[in-house]
C-alpha cells in the first residue's frame, strides 16, 4: 500500500491521544510499545489489551519496577490506536521500532493483526509477546521473535469435543461453521480431526465471510438437517448476530458452542436471557489458586481490574497482563535490555502468572487447556475442564418458545 502521510495524520493524532505516558519516557525507563484496536469494529476487545497492559505496567512499577543487573528500571507504555486497520497497525509498529525506539513490543488483538505485525518484530529483531493472536499460522513460519500466550487455535474446540462425547446422550450430528480469517480457518482445520477421532462426521462444514451479518441461509440448513450440535468459530459481533437470528428463525439445536464471546460480560449483557445455554471456552478464569508475583493471584487481579476500569476482565485481559509480566521476567532473567538477550530469555522462560504457568514451546506459543463454560441463568458457569464435568451442563438446549 502506498504510504499517504495526509491520510495517516488523523490516525496518528488519534493514536497520540491514547499514548501513555503523556510525557517522554525517562532515559532509564524501559519503553514497551503496541498498536491496539481502540476504535473501529474490534475496539470492544482491543480495550482489554490496552487496559491490561497499563494495569500490569502500573503494578510492576509500584513494586519497584524491573531489576536488570541489579538496577531498577521503570516500565513506560506507548500505545497507538490502529483503528481496527491491519495496514495502519503495521505502519504503527514500524514507527514504534524505527522512530519511537521502543525497547520491546506487546501485541495487538486478533490473529490477522498479529500475523502481519509480528513480521515487523522479526524484521527489526525486537521481541514481541502477544496474547491476541492464536492462529497456528503465526507460529508456523519459523519466526524467532514472536511469542504468544493464547493456546493454539487448532485446539480451541478440543475440550468441547471431549465434553460432547461425555454428554448423555452425545450429539449425533455436528455443524462446523467458521469465518474466513486466519484464526477461524485454523480452528476449523484443527477441529475436523478432533470430530473424526470422536466418531462425529460433520453434517455441515461451511466457511462464511468475516464480519457477515446474515446467517439465515446457514441457520436454515441447520434446521433442515436437524443438526444436534453447532460449533461456530467467529468474532463476537458475528456470534451475537448468529444467536439473534437463530432465535428469530426458531433454530435451536441441542447445543451450540462459540470460540469467542461467551466468557465476556458484554456478551451476556448484549443478549440478556437469550445468552443462556450458550457454550464457549476459555483458557482462564480468575481462580485464587493462580498465584502471581505482582498481583498476588488471579482473583486479586480481576478485582483490581474491575475497580479501575468498571468491567470484568476475561482471558484477553489476563493474557495481556501475562504478556507484560513475561517481558519483565525475561529482562530480569537475561540481566539485560538487549533485545537478543531478552528474546533468548523468553525462549526458555518458565514462571507462574495470574494467567497460569507461562512457558513457550519451540515455536514460541504457549499451550494451556481450554475450559468449557456455559451461560446458565445469566451467569458464567465452569462446566468441563477437559477431562471431567465441573458443573452439570444445561443440555439439551430447549426450543426458543419453551424457555
Amino acid at each position: 500500500m502506498q504510504f499517504d502521510r495526509f491520510h495517516l495524520l488523523p490516525a496518528l493524532f488519534a493514536a497520540a491521544v491514547f499514548a501513555a505516558p503523556a510525557a517522554p519516557a525517562l532515559a532509564q525507563d524501559v519503553l514497551l510499545g503496541a498498536s491496539v484496536q481502540l476504535t473501529g469494529p474490534l475496539a470492544n476487545t482491543g480495550r482489554y489489551y490496552r487496559d491490561a497492559y497499563q494495569l500490569a505496567v502500573d503494578r510492576i512499577n509500584a513494586a519497584g519496577g524491573v531489576k536488570v543487573g541489579g538496577q531498577p528500571h521503570k516500565l513506560a507504555l506507548k500505545i497507538y490506536d490502529n483503528q481496527s486497520d491491519v495496514n495502519l497497525s503495521v505502519r504503527q509498529y514500524t514507527q514504534l521500532v524505527s522512530q519511537d525506539k521502543v525497547n520491546l513490543l506487546l501485541g495487538p488483538f486478533a490473529s490477522n493483526f498479529a500475523l502481519a505485525d509480528s513480521a515487523v518484530s522479526e524484521k527489526y529483531k525486537i521481541p514481541m509477546v502477544q496474547g491476541g493472536g492464536a492462529s497456528d499460522e503465526i507460529f508456523s513460519r519459523g519466526f524467532k521473535y514472536v511469542f504468544g500466550t493464547l493456546a493454539p487455535a487448532s485446539d480451541y474446540f478440543g475440550s468441547t469435543v471431549e465434553m460432547m462425547k461425555a454428554l448423555k446422550p452425545p450429539p449425533k450430528s455436528v455443524a462446523l461453521l467458521y469465518a474466513d480469517d486466519s484464526f477461524d480457518v485454523s480452528v476449523a482445520k484443527g477441529t475436523r480431526p478432533l470430530l473424526k477421532n470422536a466418531g462425529l462426521t460433520p453434517a455441515m462444514d461451511e466457511r462464511y465471510s468475516s464480519n457477515t451479518s446474515d446467517f439465515s441461509s446457514l441457520l436454515s440448513q441447520i434446521k433442515a438437517k436437524n443438526v444436534d450440535a453447532v460449533l461456530v468459530a467467529g468474532h463476537e459481533t458475528e456470534i451475537l448476530n448468529f444467536v439473534r437470528q437463530a432465535k428469530s428463525l426458531a433454530v435451536a439445536p441441542k447445543l451450540y458452542s462459540f470460540t469467542v464471546g461467551v466468557p465476556s460480560e458484554d456478551f451476556r449483557k448484549a443478549l440478556g436471557k437469550d445468552a443462556d445455554y450458550a457454550f464457549g471456552m476459555t483458557a482462564w478464569l480468575p481462580h485464587p489458586a493462580l498465584k502471581d508475583r505482582w498481583f498476588g493471584d488471579a482473583d486479586q487481579f480481576a478485582k483490581e481490574y474491575k475497580a479501575k476500569y468498571g468491567y470484568d476482565p476475561d482471558y484477553h485481559a489476563a493474557s495481556g497482563a501475562a504478556d507484560v509480566a513475561a517481558l519483565a521476567q525475561a529482562m530480569e532473567d537475561a540481566g539485560s535490555l538487549e533485545p537478543q538477550k531478552v528474546r533468548d530469555a523468553l525462549a526458555r522462560i518458565k514462571f507462574d502468572s495470574l494467567y497460569g504457568p507461562v512457558a513457550f514451546g519451540a515455536n514460541g506459543q504457549i499451550n494451556l487447556p481450554q475450559v468449557v463454560v456455559q451461560v446458565q441463568g445469566g451467569q458464567l458457569a465452569e462446566v468441563f475442564d477437559g477431562k471431567a464435568f465441573v458443573t452439570q451442563p444445561k443440555f439439551p438446549m430447549p426450543a426458543w418458545n419453551a424457555r
